[in-house]
């Protein structure tokens, strides 16, 4: 029986999405929970990983087992198993064929942005403060000249295994509500460190320290080195992925 999760998580804690040999993951603390509801081993298959640090607000997983639980159990068990900053949000049973991260049509990121003179406190896990006055709609602007398939390879890590830097952006915007500066962006895929090398140069446009069209020249130049700094993952959260809706997942994940 093959079984799909949305999973919410704050990633500060973690050494980021994928099981290691050493230093707490998320997918080892899912997949610990789910082997003892299970009574049996359980390895997970996920949607899209996520970096040291950075969070998800439903992240999708698939698991094959023969272990017969009600879907509830399989939540309510998981969760009681789970570390306080993970929760499985829901637990539905998908064709076998569905898979969590080939099905996936897109992913969803949101950079979440406190722009004020005075550190966070309360919010300080999830959000990355930055005290000079920045220009949502300058950002916006920029961001705009993200929209469509095109070589990333100027917000792309010197880390990052893709095959390829070519990425298709179907959304992108930058909004501000009150002291908060949100970018958001929807891609096909993302290359390792893509988000926040991309808010780390709007943040120079932001700034006004760039222009807005600073940021198509860097896309075009395709050269890392010339693009801004990497962002902290501390404001960063993946919202999740989009699928078809014959897949049948919740409307939070599909299109």
């Amino acid at each position: 029986m093959r079984i799909a999760l949305g999973i919410e998580y704050d990633g500060t804690d973690f050494f980021g999405w994928q099981r290691l040999t050493e230093g707490p993951s998320v997918q080892a603390a899912v997949e610990r929970a789910l082997s003892r509801v299970a009574a049996q081993q359980v390895q997970i298959s996920c949607a899209g990983r996520t970096d040291a640090g950075v969070h998800g607000r439903c992240q999708v997983v698939h698991f094959d087992t023969e272990a017969r639980r009600e879907m509830r159990s399989w939540v309510l068990g998981s969760c009681s198993n789970l570390p306080a900053s993970v929760a499985v949000l829901w637990a539905q049973p998908v064709l076998d064929s569905f898979h969590a991260r080939f099905a996936a049509r897109s992913r969803r990121y949101c950079y979440h942005i406190l722009n004020r003179p005075v550190r966070a406190a309360l919010d300080a896990r999830h959000v990355t403060w930055e005290r000079l006055p920045l220009d949502a709609e300058r950002m916006h602007a920029a961001m705009q000249g993200l929209l469509g398939a095109h070589d990333f390879s100027a917000f792309r890590a010197l880390s990052c295994q893709a095959a390829h830097p070519r990425r298709s952006v179907l959304g992108a915007s930058v909004r501000r509500e009150g002291e908060h500066v949100l970018v958001e962006i929807e891609a096909n895929a993302f290359l390792h460190h893509m988000v926040r090398n991309i808010v780390g140069s709007l943040l120079l446009i932001g700034r006004g320290e760039q222009p807005v069209e600073w940021m198509a020249q860097l896309l075009a130049g395709c050269d890392r080195q010339v693009a801004g700094p990497t962002a902290p993952a501390s404001g960063l959260t993946f919202i999740g992925p989009r699928y078809e809706a014959h897949w049948g997942l919740p409307a939070q994940v599909s299109q």
